[in-house]
């Protein structure tokens, strides 16, 4: 077989992603508040609550993290845009 019979692309058959990468501002709100959610579920011990209240914490904190740490990635993108924006428009009217 040679390099022509072979078909090549540039396609990956797999998400190199993270499921939560594409979530965006409002995927941030909905996770912390799912984390916060989960979080009084453990603490009030409402059905489905693990035995071990560590491990229900520990779940809730990292959903919470999760949701912390996308929306201020958004944040600071917003603001880095905005800079640049402001930077661009104070060059134009120098000119």
């Amino acid at each position: 077989m040679t390099d022509k019979d072979v078909e090549q692309t540039d396609e990956r058959g797999y998400d190199a992603g993270p499921w939560w990468a594409e979530l965006g501002t409002l995927g941030a709100v909905a996770l912390i508040v799912f984390g916060v959610l989960a979080a009084a579920w453990v603490f009030l011990r409402l059905p489905g609550t693990p035995e071990n209240l560590a491990t229900g914490y520990y779940g809730a904190a990292k959903v919470l993290a999760i949701g912390l740490v996308i929306a201020g990635s958004a944040l600071l993108g917003r603001r880095r845009t905005r800079a640049a924006a402001t930077e661009e428009r104070n060059l134009a009217e120098r000119t």
